[in-house]
């Protein structure tokens, strides 16, 4: 019997997801069994990889981890291992840059098994239409019906994306953000921290959409990472819609890239057969079926394109494809999740009234200029 050991995320997308597609693979293959563990949401953001691959044959992660991975070794990679036709339709049916968001190096050390990026989500039953533009998300803020995750990690991404939304991404000029588009993005985080609990500084986007399913106080999130659990008839008590982000100077593309990757460690003993796991788990068959049925959310096109599971849920993956399709790559480069942490903390600080916005620029900056020390150029 071969048992592989995986570790993953604490949620049904992230566990549900694997430990159904498990009992698949055991009816497929009875001399074999994948057992699941987890961590937490934020463990799965910033958790040293290196602390996550000891003693496991596989491991779902997040994409900025790719970068160290590759310099330390502690992932192996995916092509070369007798699966390239595969890669190549996978690359073929990826959504958005999805599929890209694992290589590093000229290598590839995971496989989109989930895709997602900050979209906008709304109870249909409280609100015929969402807002288009940010203009009606203020106003509908000022009415108490906004919530917003934004603790640090969340507050980041938001800022990531709406600087990308505006045409001018962080790292693209040599520094870290453009000072105008900096400023802008943060000035109209701050209006809207202000209309939106207080709360929703600490929250994260499982915490946001638990309060938009459960009570009728709050109708709509303009960003968070979506999550297709909640679309579903039956998850709780209300459903919940997802759409494309509020448009702005790019439309809605710039949308900060989240999802989760499934990657095998290097000293693994068995790597044979969490390879093949892997692939599996990947393929349009398994994301299709039974991966999405025990609560994932797909990676692979074919998925999302899918009507039966559109019908399902809420036409998730139509309503938000656009975003998807357009949205943006964190740097990838050793030192991002550091300056992601900091510059997280310094938003969110901001938010909170407890910064200015130049002084968190300032701060950011610098973060990103340590976060370089050693290298020939900055990323782009």
């Amino acid at each position: 019997m071969t048992v592989l050991r995986g570790i993953t995320w604490d949620h049904p997308r992230g566990l549900a997801s694997v430990r159904g597609a498990a009992a698949a693979w055991r009816r497929e293959h009875p001399d074999s069994r994948v057992e699941w563990d987890v961590r937490s949401l934020q463990g799965f953001a910033d958790q040293p990889l290196e602390s996550l691959v000891a003693g496991y044959d596989l491991v779902v992660l997040d994409h900025p981890h790719i970068p160290v991975a590759h310099a330390e070794g502690l992932l192996l990679p995916l092509d070369g291992t007798g699966h390239d036709a595969e890669l190549a339709d996978l690359a073929a049916n990826s959504v958005g840059l999805s599929h890209r968001s694992y290589q590093h190096g000229g290598h590839q050390y995971g496989l989109a098994i989930d895709t997602a990026a900050q979209v906008a989500v709304y109870r249909p039953d409280l609100l015929a239409e969402p807002p288009s533009g940010w203009g009606e998300v203020l106003e509908l803020a000022r009415a108490g019906r906004v919530l917003w995750p934004a603790k640090p990690v969340d507050a980041i991404s938001s800022f990531l994306t709406l600087c990308a939304n505006s045409g001018a991404p962080v790292t693209a000029g040599g520094g870290f953000a453009d000072p105008d588009a900096g400023a802008a993005a943060l000035d109209l985080m701050c209006r809207l921290a202000t209309l939106v609990p207080a709360g929703c500084l600490t929250e994260n986007p499982i915490q946001t959409a638990e309060r938009l399913s459960t009570r009728d106080d709050w109708w709509y999130a303009p960003l968070a990472f979506g999550y297709t659990n909640y679309s579903r008839a039956g998850f709780r008590p209300h459903r919940l819609a997802y759409v494309d982000i509020p448009a702005g100077a790019a439309g809605v593309a710039g949308s900060c890239l989240g999802g989760a990757g499934i990657a095998v460690p290097a000293r693994t003993a068995q790597a044979g057969a969490a390879v093949e796991h892997a692939f599996w788990l990947a393929s349009e068959t398994v994301q299709r079926g039974p991966y999405y049925a025990c609560g994932g959310q797909p990676g692979h096109d074919a998925a999302w394109r899918d009507d039966a599971l559109n019908l399902d849920s809420l036409d998730f993956f139509r309503n938000t494809r656009r975003t998807l399709d357009g949205a943006w790559l964190r740097p990838p480069y050793p030192g991002w999740l550091d300056v992601q942490d900091r510059v997280g903390t310094l938003v969110n600080a901001v938010l909170a009234g407890e910064l200015t916005i130049e002084a968190c620029l300032r701060g950011a900056e610098a973060a990103y200029a340590g976060s370089l020390t050693g290298r020939a150029e900055a990323p782009r």
